[in-house]
C-alpha cells in the first residue's frame, strides 16, 4: 500500500492545475485562471510502488455555479518517455521525495492500468488522504461487459443518482464548496 507523506510540495498540486487546466480542451470554465478548491478524491496503489496514482476532484468556483472536473494523475520520480506535451501538468517539489513529474493520468501508462483493474475488481480504492486506508465511498458496479480494455474517464463531473449505465463503471463523491455532498460517475468501460 501506498504511504501518504505529511509533507509540502511546492508548488502545490491546486496551484499547478490552476495553469494547466483552462489550456484543457474539456475546460467550461471562461476564467483564465480558475479559483480551485479540493472536492474529493481517491488513490490507486502502483503494484509496484513506483507511480503515485490519484484521481482528484476539484471545484472552479470562478462561475455563479461551480464546476467539478476529475483529473486522474501520476506522480513520478521522472520524466515519462514518450509522453505528449500535453500530458505533464507540471513538476513539484515534495517535501520527502524530491522532484515529482506530475502527468494527467490518461496519458500514464501505470495510472490507466490501474483504473482497468479497479473496473475488473482487481484493485481496492485507498483514502486520499490516509495510508492504508480502503475508500469504501468509491464504488465499482459491474455489468458482465467490461471486457474492454478501453475505458472513458468523465473531466466534467454531474452529480447523478442512481447511475443507469451498460457497463462497467466507477462512482465516486465529492463535496461542493458550500459543503453539500454529490456522487456521480467518474469512469467506464467503453462499450465496443
Amino acid at each position: 500500500m501506498a504511504a501518504i507523506h505529511r509533507t509540502t510540495m511546492t508548488p502545490t498540486k491546486l496551484e499547478l492545475l490552476t495553469g494547466w487546466l483552462p489550456k484543457q480542451s474539456w475546460y467550461v470554465g471562461d476564467a483564465q485562471a480558475p479559483e480551485l478548491v479540493k472536492a474529493g478524491g481517491f488513490r490507486l496503489d502502483d503494484p509496484k510502488g513506483a507511480v503515485g496514482i490519484e484521481f482528484m476532484i476539484v471545484a472552479d468556483t470562478t462561475a455563479q455555479e461551480p464546476v467539478a472536473y476529475l483529473v486522474p494523475m501520476g506522480y513520478r520520480g521522472a520524466a515519462l518517455e514518450d509522453a505528449p506535451g500535453e500530458a505533464l501538468i507540471g513538476t513539484s517539489e515534495h517535501g520527502v521525495l524530491g522532484t515529482r513529474w506530475i502527468y494527467d493520468g490518461v496519458h500514464d501508462p501505470v495510472v490507466m492500468a490501474q483504473l482497468r483493474a479497479l473496473l475488473r475488481g482487481e484493485s481496492v480504492p485507498q483514502h486520499q488522504s490516509k495510508s492504508d486506508t480502503p475508500d469504501p465511498t468509491v464504488t465499482v458496479h459491474r455489468t458482465g461487459s467490461e471486457a474492454g480494455p478501453d475505458v472513458h474517464i468523465n473531466r466534467v463531473l454531474q452529480p447523478t443518482g442512481t447511475a443507469q449505465s451498460s457497463s462497467a463503471h466507477l462512482v465516486a463523491r465529492w463535496t461542493w464548496p458550500d459543503g453539500t455532498a454529490a456522487r456521480g460517475v467518474l469512469a467506464a468501460v467503453a462499450l465496443r
